[in-house]
């Protein structure tokens, strides 16, 4: 049984790591799937690998931070597919990294911009258009890194990922009762582009591998199936939390 049967979603950072497998297993659930990333080719190769498993799906390049695009995606949903149900907004980056003196302003602003103003820019479309259906699941991808754990050199990466939290507990208080459920979805490392410039060498993945109880990185995959549990309606009594799918990190010392 696909769980997600006709329902539509938006993915952001499809072109690979999470995103890249979240789309995958949404429409391998059932979902029709709006994608969206910066390089189309990537994204319009993910489409295609959906079409061919007999799913849905369509394509939409752009950059994350502008607002346009992320009306223009609800409105693909509406078009495309009539309404959105799903928002699993994922897009991110590390920022600026290194002691924190050093860091530029353009730098901590731009992980504040791609990290958490895009994501309330999706919210502020998707929440409108959820409501017209009647409810739905908006997701961020947050980090333990600010919440339940301190990592020098990335405080803008900290800062812009912990405030996913808050925005998250307030749109779940404001349109809980109106059948719109928001959570956040905290990751440990996982092996994924993104954590490239966490892991350059041999010695850092021995390393940062043995900060978690399961002593490994997650596969992407790992991450997808804890975002399709609160996109789903297995999660239906679920709202305002930070999900942590972390590997035990946060609770680890050995």
């Amino acid at each position: 049984m696909t769980i997600l049967k006709n329902k539509t979603a938006i993915v952001t950072g499809a072109s690979s790591g999470i995103g890249y497998a979240t789309a995958r297993l949404f429409a391998r659930e059932g979902a029709n799937v709006i994608v969206t990333a910066r390089r189309l080719d990537a994204l319009n190769m993910l489409v295609s690998e959906i079409e061919a498993e007999g799913g849905r799906a369509v394509a939409r390049a752009g950059n994350i931070q502008d607002e346009s695009l992320a009306h223009a995606l609800v409105e693909t949903a509406i078009r495309h597919f009539g309404g959105l149900d799903i928002a699993f907004n994922n897009a991110g980056m590390n920022g600026e990294m290194g002691p924190t003196p050093g860091v530029s302003l353009a730098g901590w602003n731009e992980a504040l911009a791609v990290n958490l103003t895009a994501a309330f820019l999706g919210a502020k479309y998707q929440i409108p258009a959820m409501l017209d259906r009647g409810g739905g699941s908006v997701i961020f991808t947050s980090t333990f890194v600010g919440y339940t754990a301190g990592f020098p050199g990335a405080a803008s990466y900290a800062a812009s990922k912990s405030g996913l939290i808050g925005l998250t507990q307030s749109l779940a208080s404001e349109f809980g009762p109106q059948g719109v459920r928001v959570n956040a979805l905290l990751p440990g490392g996982t092996d994924t582009p993104l954590a490239e410039a966490w892991i350059s060498t041999p010695e850092a993945k021995a390393f940062i591998e043995g900060l978690y109880a399961l002593k490994r990185l997650a596969r992407p995959e790992e991450i997808a199936r804890s975002a399709l549990y609160l996109a789903s309606d297995a999660s239906s009594f679920t709202t305002g939390s930070a999900l942590l799918v972390d590997g035990g990190v946060s609770i680890n010392r050995t």
